[in-house]
């Protein structure tokens, strides 16, 4: 079962009204079948047990993926998306999904490419990210205005919004397609991605991180913006898990400790 709780001025708790909630509730038609869920900033996404996607909350140019704007206080399907997904992660104004053949679908805001289909044309139903229609391991829309994938030889590669270098390319120049994450082709694990700033986790349990850093939220000691890769200090062989905020960043180790840093 799927309870939410917090801010609801648009529905995102899924319980059929605008009410906000300072303790758990039951979103309407999810009290069984779930198998994950993602949180975005005022819309929420759930993966069934039969391998479809329900969106709700804010529809703003079409992030629930339903075909429509409107914003929703229950959930709906995904258009297209009702089963065959593995994965799916809610961003700021968009989301995407990881499907059960390794591909990559997004939807919502195309502001920068975010969706990654070689446009800027927002879909308020899910759109193929170019060149990942297979051999994807997993997907990361967390963030405001990018998204990422690792791909099942251990390559990673990121699409959207560049300002700031967090598509790790080496450069600050936005795409519309997936480009290759410099000097991670085959040792990456996991990737999240957070507002402005990208991790990935390494294949021995390293950490990297890259983009923003203005509150040291790339872990490596400075407040410096990274166009590509930098260690994360102190976690290069024993990080298990990420997750990203927008200024800080936390992982899991190995011997079941967390460690955060970036903006306190």
């Amino acid at each position: 079962g799927l309870k939410c709780w917090g801010h609801n001025d648009f529905g995102q708790l899924g319980t059929g009204n605008n009410n906000n909630r300072s303790t758990p509730v039951d979103v309407k038609d999810l009290t069984s079948g779930v198998a994950a869920v993602s949180a975005g900033r005022y819309h929420t996404c759930a993966l069934t047990s039969v391998g479809g996607v329900k969106c709700w909350g804010n529809n703003y140019l079409g992030r629930l993926g339903d075909g429509t704007t409107t914003n929703r206080s229950t959930p709906v399907d995904v258009s297209g998306l009702t089963s065959g997904v593995a994965a799916v992660s809610a961003g700021v104004y968009h989301t995407c999904a990881l499907t059960s053949v390794g591909g990559a679908k997004c939807w919502g805001d195309n502001a920068f490419g975010r969706l990654g289909d070689g446009t800027t044309t927002n879909s308020s139903t899910p759109v193929d990210v170019s060149g990942l229609t297979s051999g994807v391991a997993s997907v990361s829309a967390g963030g405001y205005e990018h998204s990422c994938a690792v791909t099942t030889s251990g390559g990673m590669k990121c699409w959207g919004y560049n300002g700031y270098g967090q598509l790790g390319d080496g450069t600050k120049i936005d795409s519309l397609t997936p480009v290759d994450v410099s000097d991670l082709t085959s040792v990456v694990a996991a990737v999240e991605v957070g507002g402005w700033h990208t991790c990935a986790v390494t294949a021995s349990g390293g950490m990297k991180c890259w983009g923003s850093n203005d509150s040291g939220q790339l872990g490596d000691d400075t407040t410096t913006h990274s166009l590509t890769p930098v260690d994360v200090s102190g976690l290069t062989s024993v990080v298990a898990a990420v997750s990203t905020g927008v200024h800080h960043t936390c992982a899991v180790t190995t011997s079941g400790g967390i460690r955060c840093w970036g903006r306190n």
